[in-house]
């Protein structure tokens, strides 16, 4: 009270005194028209990444794990030894195999030296009985034996095949001892230790081939109605890939992978509960600086014609409401409430309902504006009080 009966006295002492004071000056507020525009905004999308060709190893027989050849995250290349099994068994199996196949070769030698000699009585026993000095019975005799002969001959080489058969399995049983790198890539976690039984159903490690690594994300129904995917025939596809424009990788940590992708896959099917379709993105990886299983953003640059594009400041943020507001002709501030979109690029949002072309609304500073309230001031107009 004290100070305004103080500011009183002071204005009337200078009204006294034949001095001006000041007249307030009414300032507008930043205001633009909403109009339609072409962009070109980068969508971000939550993706894991997956090596091209992750291979699970496991053991293709049983047997003791005699050593581990590799240690987790160390690179390999295709062929490269990862572990070995107990091999005595196998060494075992291929030796009596091989000497089954000896026996067999052995037994077909000895039957075609018995059918050639059957055959030599047959000829001499024929020409004979041709001469009238042999009889019929000892020709029919000779040429049992003879046929005999040549079925033991055909018998000693279906053992040999069998042997053969035996010992190239011996071999392969021997093979999958020694466990070799199908791919080139990383070697992930190895949860077995030299020493351990294991069978075929004993996972050993995966091999992350990182050559190329493949960035797996959803697209939402929104996207796909936009045009990604939409209409597409499956002979359009491959195409329609590569008509997409390069993709970006930022990893968890925010720092962006230096190698652009290319989407090579989108699914042709909409999934009924989350209305997405999934995408693969694919990357080089010369460096080996991607891991499979890692997580990730993909950005995607989306572009969209006849898009009305407001900055951020104008749009005021109430619980669940985004309100703008509007310059109405009598230059007050209508609060309008709108549906909106990230515009991708920090600064602003993309105005899907609640605006049209044309529309003049409060630019900058509409969290101080109220509804009714006069916005946009004339020149030499002045406060009404």
């Amino acid at each position: 009270m004290k100070w305004a009966i103080a500011s009183a006295i002071v204005v009337v002492s200078l009204t006294s005194c034949g001095l001006d004071i000041p007249k307030e000056v009414p300032s507008s507020f930043e205001t633009i028209k909403v109009e339609e525009s072409n962009i070109v905004y980068p969508m971000k999308f939550s993706a894991k990444l997956k090596g091209q060709s992750d291979v699970t190893i496991s053991p293709q027989t049983s047997g003791q794990l005699m050593k581990i050849c590799v240690s987790e995250g160390q690179q390999v290349s295709r062929g490269q030894t990862l572990f070995i099994i107990d091999s005595r068994n196998a060494q075992h199996e291929l030796e009596s195999a091989q000497a089954n196949l000896q026996a067999a070769q052995a037994n077909l030698q000895a039957a075609q030296a018995q059918a050639n000699s059957a055959k030599l009585e047959y000829e001499s026993n024929k020409n004979l009985f041709d001469k009238k000095i042999v009889s019929s019975y000892m020709l029919e005799n000779s040429l049992n034996n003879y046929n005999q002969a040549k079925a033991a001959v055909s018998q000693a080489k279906a053992s040999i095949t069998q042997a053969q058969a035996g010992v190239n399995r011996a071999k392969v049983n021997l093979g999958f001892c020694t466990i070799t790198s199908p791919v080139s890539g990383v070697i992930g976690e190895i949860p077995v230790f030299a020493g351990d039984q294991v069978t075929p159903m004993t996972q050993l490690t995966i091999v992350s081939g990182n050559q190329q690594m493949e960035a797996w994300f959803s697209v939402t129904e929104s996207i796909i109605e936009s045009g990604i995917s939409s209409g597409l025939k499956h002979s359009d596809m491959t195409a329609h890939l590569a008509s997409l424009p390069d993709v970006r990788l930022v990893m968890k940590n925010g720092t962006e992978y230096p190698y652009k992708g290319r989407i090579t896959n989108i699914t042709g099917m909409v999934d009924a509960a989350t209305g997405s379709l999934a995408c693969k993105a694919t990357f080089p990886n010369p460096k080996g600086q991607l891991f499979s299983g890692a997580q990730c953003t993909v950005i995607l640059p989306i572009s969209q014609s006849n898009v009305m594009v407001v900055p951020q400041t104008a749009v005021v943020r109430l619980q669940d409401k985004s309100l703008v507001y509007k310059v109405m002709p009598d230059s007050t501030a209508k609060a309008i409430t709108v549906t909106t979109t990230d515009a991708g690029n920090g600064k602003d949002v993309i105005i899907k309902t609640g605006l049209g072309e044309g529309d003049c609304i409060v630019a900058v500073g509409a969290n101080n504006v109220q509804e009714g309230q006069k916005v946009v001031f004339r020149a030499g107009e002045e406060i009404k009080e």
